[in-house]
């Protein structure tokens, strides 16, 4: 027996909701930049700035969490938007993915 509501609409239908598909559903996902050994890190904070619109300051902190960590979140939000995102920093020549968020 299912401990999942049972929503039951005008026409009769019983609906079961799954609460674990629609809070997946919600849940963000992210952009990912990966370091790399082409890019200077003037022009990873240059293309931080561009696309993102962040300061200059916002952009210089991501970039060196790329250097000294590895990767970085850059943006995150809806699945369409993420995979935007990581086609421009395709675009720009940085290595990224997109995965979902916590």
């Amino acid at each position: 027996m299912s401990s999942e509501p049972i929503i039951t609409p005008a026409g009769g239908t019983a609906v079961v909701e799954r609460a674990d598909e629609q809070a997946a559903a919600q849940q963000p996902w992210v952009c990912l930049v990966w370091d790399d050994p082409v890019n200077l890190m003037s022009y990873v904070t240059h293309v931080f700035t561009s696309y993102f619109k962040m300061s200059r300051e916002k952009a210089e902190q991501l970039m060196l969490q790329v250097h000294n960590e590895g990767r970085c979140v850059v943006s995150s939000g809806g699945r369409e938007q993420m995979e935007r995102d990581v086609n421009a920093m395709h675009g720009f020549g940085l290595w990224a993915t997109m995965e979902r968020g916590e």
